[in-house]
């Protein structure tokens, strides 16, 4: 070996001596930061897969969940890669309030979709309601039959289709039609003021019994709800199984009316007496 190697041998043997404690410090760092960049790949996965399961078994639109899968995953990654770089002293500072100042750039570009987005999330956590529901949302009255990210879609009773942003849904009231198996059933009747009470009481009970829908638990209620200028106005109150809801009421209704007939107690229409004063 030439002398001129020897020397260069002997000057990096000196200078890893005179710096092995920087040496040894820059060598932990980039360890730190490599297990760093591999825990976190492993766990920016994992979360991945863990909210793909959640979305998919709220059956979220499969194009949403793999945006939202994705956004998620390198949102993680961004974050792991500054710290891996803070860990061997790069100055990140800098690339954030670059990175901080392109999201706002962005954020006010797409200010109402990332709102609607930002709903839409809400609502997929929350489930205030599912496809298949009867629904009334941002004043809008249907049954879903999709749901998205963006959009939540209806199918109106006359087989309209309505959609609706995710941002005027969320921060306000909803009502779920579907939310329980049975609902209450209330209609109003008005018979003559010369009918019995009592009498009308048992043909609209006899009515309902020989309804199979009708639930006798808890037990229907039939009381004078109100007295008006042409009528005893009686409240009924019943329940059934959802699903027989609708059909229920129309079939009372015509039932009490034939079974009011034949027992002779009139449904009045309104009417105004009127007194003639001779002015003589």
């Amino acid at each position: 070996m030439d002398e001129n190697t020897l020397n260069g041998v002997e000057h990096a043997t000196n200078w890893i001596v005179n710096n092995q404690s920087v040496i040894i410090e820059y060598g932990l760092h980039l360890l730190g930061a490599l297990l760093i960049l591999i825990i976190g790949n492993w766990f920016s996965k994992a979360l991945s897969r863990l909210i793909g399961k959640t979305l998919e078994k709220n059956k979220l639109d499969l194009a949403a969940s793999k945006f939202l899968q994705s956004l998620i995953r390198y949102a993680v990654l961004t974050a792991i890669i500054l710290m891996a770089l803070n860990t061997v002293g790069i100055q990140t500072a800098s690339f954030i309030a670059l990175l901080a100042s392109a999201g706002l750039a962005i954020g006010l570009a797409l200010q109402g979709t990332l709102s609607q987005f930002a709903s839409g999330v809400v609502i997929i956590a929350t489930r205030p309601y599912k496809i298949g529901d009867t629904v009334i949302v941002g004043g809008k009255n249907g049954t879903v039959i999709d749901m998205d990210i963006l959009y939540t879609t209806l199918k109106t009773p006359d087989n309209v289709k309505i959609i609706v942003p995710n941002g005027s849904i969320n921060g306000k009231d909803i009502t779920n039609y579907s939310a329980f198996d049975t609902r209450r059933l209330e209609i109003i009747i008005g018979v003559g003021y010369e009918s019995k009470i009592s009498e009308v009481k048992e043909v609209i009970h006899s009515v309902i019994k020989s309804d199979e829908r009708a639930l006798l638990d808890p037990e229907p209620l039939v009381e004078v709800n109100e007295l008006n200028a042409s009528s005893i106005d009686m409240v009924v109150r019943v329940w059934s199984n959802r699903a027989d809801l609708a059909s229920l009421k129309f079939s009372l209704l015509e039932n009490i009316k034939v079974k009011l007939d034949e027992k002779g107690i009139s449904i009045p229409y309104p009417q105004l007496d009127i007194h003639m004063i001779n002015s003589n």
